[in-house]
């Protein structure tokens, strides 16, 4: 990638980071997140654009808030951190090399820069609050599977593929009567599925799975999960 346009997308991505603790933070006081200054969550003392720097604010203020010296959660810089790199990764794969950005093209980043938002979202909320909010995935179901299929996938299989990853976790939830999985999940499945259609859908379901019983390997042997 070009390294002008790399920097530009990873100043960019971590802009939508920040965005997007703002979006967490406030989906979880109930508040809007359209409308109002960002706020100290402590201290409530509205921030000047010089606090709201990606990454570097953080840095400069030692991770604390300039007002009344509370330490900021990690996280925002984490997320900005992360939100900078996945979007140059999804840039680097949309954006063919020396050559010149199509509207197809551009169309197509700007829609896995929205699905890797929305993604992002649920799971941060899911990870702190043990939550996934239907707000954010029925919203972003209509709007990536409609991406989708404008951007080329057919609607039947962005349909068959939201019954199919619904399906599997539907299923799940009824067999087990709520205790594998959440009503969330059912959400995720649905939500992936009319994004990435139906054979897509089962490949992504298969590496979370893989992913997932990693993880739960080594919180295992590690003691922190039983």
């Amino acid at each position: 990638m070009n390294p002008i346009l790399g920097v530009f997308v990873a100043i960019f991505g971590a802009a939508i980071g920040s965005f997007l603790s703002a979006v967490l933070w406030r989906l979880h006081a109930g508040e809007s997140f359209l409308v109002g200054r960002s706020h100290c969550v402590f201290c409530q003392h509205e921030l000047s654009a010089a606090d709201l720097v990606p990454i570097l604010s953080y840095a400069f203020l030692g991770g604390r808030c300039r007002y009344c010296r509370r330490a900021i959660d990690p996280q925002y810089v984490l997320l900005e951190c992360a939100t900078a790199v996945l979007f140059l990764l999804a840039a680097s794969l949309d954006l063919h090399p020396g050559g010149a950005i199509s509207p197809l093209n551009l169309a197509q980043l700007l829609l896995h820069w929205y699905e890797i938002a929305v993604l992002e979202i649920v799971f941060v909320y899911d990870l702190r609050y043990m939550l996934v909010l239907p707000e954010v995935t029925v919203p972003a179901t209509f709007i990536g599977g409609l991406g989708a299929v404008a951007l080329g996938l057919s609607w039947w299989s962005s349909v068959l593929g939201a019954g199919i990853g619904a399906g599997i976790f539907l299923l799940q939830r009824l067999i087990s009567r709520g205790a594998w999985v959440g009503s969330g999940d059912v959400f995720i499945g649905l939500m992936l599925g009319a994004m990435l259609g139906w054979e897509r859908v089962l490949f992504a379901l298969f590496l979370a799975y893989v992913v997932g019983a990693m993880v739960g390997v080594v919180l295992l042997a590690s003691g922190k999960a039983t």
